[in-house]
């Protein structure tokens, strides 16, 4: 009985001990995005004042790519990144000089008209100052990467209004296939108290509930399976885009402010070619996707390219809003080819998008609930789970460390950074993949011994 009450003493006490350290970390990210928030609303008005405000770009990168090159280095292309990489690599130490570092960097890319976001951003300075409070009150290793994951959440929650999916994202995308749960508790609170901090400094939010009850038919059931198929295979697109703009980028040699100014004539031009809508974070062109109007069919393609330029030739923000914007697109896309509602399947490709490529199904699940409400929802999780697996082991975070196989049939090592992954086959007798190759190698072998005299066969 003793050793009970004791038991129960030690987590009571932990348990306290955490609602009031999520609870401050939750008032610091709420503060420091709702500045950024402020500051970046204020420059977009500005500089989109003028009608070819984009002109600016080659400065706005060169400028952000020599900030970060001499200043501080990790400030450079998508937070969320970085945090992943802090918490696996570096016990949860992030460098205090991010905070001011990223707010100028993201601000001039976005403000010049660079496709980023402001998650990212958001993300990274909430876990630089959680990291910061961490070293003040001299925390151990393992207390200072809970309340960095905080951070995360909680600047993830706050951008968005989305607390609840906020929370989920901070304590699954550290892992592939796993959530950190002794994370949980602290990631909610802080995540909740930051989106209510924002709210109460004047942040507005905008959410598109859907009158949506369609019969629950297998019929309806596989298109929104096929829905699923269709977006793990755009998160396969934004993914090897970004890798080959960043191998492209680096053909440019080591001085980023050169490669800004490169990367922002590349801008300009495709932006002359294309249009302005594929500037910035695409915020008009979700809501125009979400209403069903149509799309232009390769929108979600320019989307990922504009971002992949944007971010790996000196460009400073966010990866998250881009995504929701491809994936809003490429669901108006997938409800117009085949007949269904486009502003339906934009909902499901906001986040199904998302759920692909940054391996968050269930965090994307959730934030289907909080922007469109639960009657989508249930056909979102499936969508949102289809394009998670579609994706296979890989993501726009390689620093994610694979905690599970998605296929027995595909050989991969646990525990392993999805940048170090080498897949491999591994089929089984029993299994259909199997069954399927055994019959394909029984065709080719069959074609290989047929008579080549030059006449048809008999």
């Amino acid at each position: 009985m003793k050793e009970h009450l004791i038991e129960e003493s030690i987590l009571f006490i932990s348990i306290l001990k955490w609602v009031a350290i999520a609870t401050g970390i939750g008032i610091i990210v709420g503060l420091s995005t709702t500045f950024f928030l402020k500051i970046l609303e204020w420059a977009l008005a500005y500089s989109t004042g003028y009608p070819y405000y984009f002109l600016m770009l080659p400065v706005g990168l060169a400028v952000s790519a020599l900030t970060t090159q001499y200043l501080e280095p990790d400030a450079k292309g998508y937070g969320i990144e970085k945090v992943i990489e802090a918490v696996h690599r570096r016990g949860g130490r992030i460098k205090a000089a991010i905070v001011p570092v990223k707010l100028l960097t993201a601000i001039l890319t976005i403000a010049t008209g660079g496709s980023a976001g402001q998650v990212g951003p958001c993300g990274q300075i909430g876990a630089s100052l959680a990291s910061v409070a961490a070293e003040l009150f001299r925390l151990d290793e393992r207390d200072r990467k809970k309340i960095v994951v905080c951070g995360l959440s909680a600047g993830f929650a706050t951008v968005l209004g989305a607390p609840f999916a906020g929370a989920i994202f901070g304590v699954e995308v550290l892992y592939v296939g796993g959530i950190v749960y002794e994370i949980l508790l602290p990631s909610i609170i802080a995540g909740i108290t930051g989106y209510h901090i924002a709210l109460l400094f004047g942040i507005h939010y905008q959410f598109y509930p859907f009158d949506f009850t369609p019969a629950l038919t297998e019929a309806f059931i596989l298109k929104i399976v096929f829905s699923g198929i269709f977006f793990g295979i755009c998160s396969l697109l934004v993914i090897e885009i970004l890798k080959k703009g960043n191998a492209f980028s680096q053909k440019f040699g080591t001085f980023l402010p050169l490669r800004g100014l490169i990367g922002g004539a590349f801008l300009i031009g495709m932006t002359l070619i294309f249009s302005k809508q594929f500037l910035g974070t695409g915020l008009e062109t979700i809501q125009t996707a979400l209403r069903g109007e149509e799309i232009i069919f390769y929108a979600f393609l320019v989307k990922a390219i504009f971002t992949s330029i944007t971010l790996n030739f000196g460009g400073s923000g966010g990866l998250v809003m881009p995504i929701l914007c491809i994936g809003a697109t490429a669901g108006n896309l997938f409800g117009g080819l085949f007949g269904l509602d486009r502003a339906t399947f934009a909902a499901v490709g906001f986040v199904s998008l998302l759920a692909g490529t940054t391996n968050t199904p269930i965090a994307s699940s959730i934030l289907a609930v909080e922007f469109f409400g639960s009657a989508i929802s249930p056909y979102a999780a499936i969508a949102c789970i289809v394009s998670f697996l579609m994706t296979g082991h890989r993501s726009v975070f390689p620093t994610q460390v694979l905690s599970f196989q998605k296929s027995t049939s595909v050989h991969v090592a646990i525990g392993t950074e999805l940048e170090q992954i080498r897949t491999s086959p591994q089929l089984r007798d029993k299994s259909l993949t199997g069954l399927l190759l055994r019959i394909l190698k029984k065709i080719k072998d069959g074609i290989r011994k047929r008579p080549h005299s030059g006449e048809p066969d008999p």
